[in-house]
């Protein structure tokens, strides 16, 4: 499978696993038995030969979960920068929004909603909305929606700008007219070349299913995407990776927002913390019950909250095998877990657990996982705190420590 996960990588940057690998193998097979193939290697030169099944590929390995309304924090505070200073200040030049990838349109369709109800109006703002998938595109040019994409707990929106119909619910055209659809490979060369700079990018949940050299060249394509002002959302996890490429914080709270640093400021591009195999974790935090070990003293107490939070009975086993020491069996039985489960946040936090206590590699991407999946991970913030804390990143590990603490006084 390797010289598929290869192409898969060079191709549209997907860090196979980011998703699982479990999830691309059973893709490639089901691509195989459909073509009749048997071997791994023919399928990889038929790959060569046929745009159509380059198309089917992808069309089976990228993830299009998302609904509407997924993380409100950061849309309410992209429409009060709106109001409070972008529109006071720009009163004759429309707005600019890109959202990559947007998926089936619910994050863009979001945005205009929000817009809307904020009383900017439609022909004041321009949205431009990218995806990779065809298919995921079609849905959002038809606008109609199933329950799914409705998941939060004020759905008020939906009684404004749908309509009940047999298939789901439909989205009001005068929603779906403010954006502009287009299909394009983020890590294509020519990807949106001659379009001019957008003073707002949306690009959540993208860089996570990324390698490090790829996240490094979407960032200096974003950078030429955004406009000198303009201000760029990422996931809480993909901040401090556009932290590395030289982008500054963009001072709304919540909102994980980015800006290019000032004219005057000198750029500095910090390189991703070292992966040090006999790295100690850090001193327990208040939340914790028992200290944590050092690497090589055998054995790992997980936190209470932690095991409660655990869900199956094989991650359970992962935590009583890591209590009695036993870290690289309860590694193992993390990592089974996740080719079947690739989105357990729990299982990366406790693989990532294991592995920083029995000083192996890895621990700090695992942390990562998990907080991608699940930014509220509690746990999951305090030892990523910890582990940059040690590797020397003071700045980055404050950042981490705040977010579990406003998090701990919301609960």
């Amino acid at each position: 499978m390797k010289p598929i996960e290869d192409w898969l990588r060079e191709t549209i940057g997907l860090d196979v696993a980011s998703v699982g690998p479990t999830l691309v193998q059973r893709a490639v097979r089901h691509r195989m038995r459909t073509l009749g193939l048997r071997r791994p290697a023919d399928y990889r030169q038929f790959l060569e030969h046929s745009k159509v099944e380059r198309h089917e590929l992808v069309e089976s390995v990228v993830v299009t979960e998302t609904w509407f309304f997924r993380d409100p924090e950061p849309i309410a505070a992209f429409v009060r920068l709106v109001r409070e200073e972008w529109l006071p200040a720009h009163a004759s030049t429309p707005l600019r929004l890109l959202s990559v990838p947007c998926s089936s349109g619910e994050e863009p369709f979001s945005i205009v909603m929000a817009l809307l109800d904020a009383r900017v109006p439609a022909q004041s703002f321009q949205m431009d909305a990218v995806d990779i998938s065809s298919r995921a595109l079609a849905r959002a040019a038809r606008g109609l929606y199933g329950r799914n994409s409705f998941r939060g707990k004020d759905l008020a929106f939906r009684e404004r700008y749908f309509r009940p119909s047999p298939e789901g619910f439909a989205l009001d055209p005068a929603v779906r007219s403010c954006v502009r659809f287009f299909q394009g490979n983020f890590v294509g060369e020519d990807f949106l070349n001659g379009q001019a700079s957008y003073d707002f990018i949306f690009c959540r949940n993208l860089l996570i299913y990324f390698d490090p050299m790829m996240r490094r060249k979407a960032l200096d394509k974003i950078e030429r995407l955004l406009a000198p002002a303009g201000v760029l959302f990422v996931s809480p996890v993909e901040q401090p990776l556009a932290f590395e490429r030289g982008f500054v914080k963009a001072s709304l709270p919540m909102s994980f927002a980015c800006r290019k640093a000032p004219p005057g400021m000198r750029r500095q591009r910090f390189p991703s913390p070292p992966r040090q195999p006999g790295l100690a974790p850090g001193p327990p935090l208040k939340r914790q019950a028992e200290p944590r070990p050092k690497p090589g003293s055998g054995r790992l107490t997980l936190p209470a909250s932690t095991a409660a939070a655990s869900r199956g009975s094989d991650l359970e086993t992962a935590r009583r095998l890591a209590d009695l020491g036993h870290l690289k069996e309860a590694a193992a039985i993390c990592e089974a877990h996740l080719r079947e489960n690739w989105a357990s946040a729990q299982a990366y936090y406790l693989l990532g657990l294991a592995r920083d206590a029995g000083g192996e590699p890895g621990a700090l991407d695992c942390y990562r996982k998990a907080l991608y999946l699940e930014p509220n991970h509690y746990e999951g913030l305090l030892q990523m705190a910890l582990l940059l804390q040690k590797h020397g990143y003071a700045a980055r590990a404050r950042a981490f420590k705040s977010r579990a603490q406003r998090l701990k006084m919301r609960q």
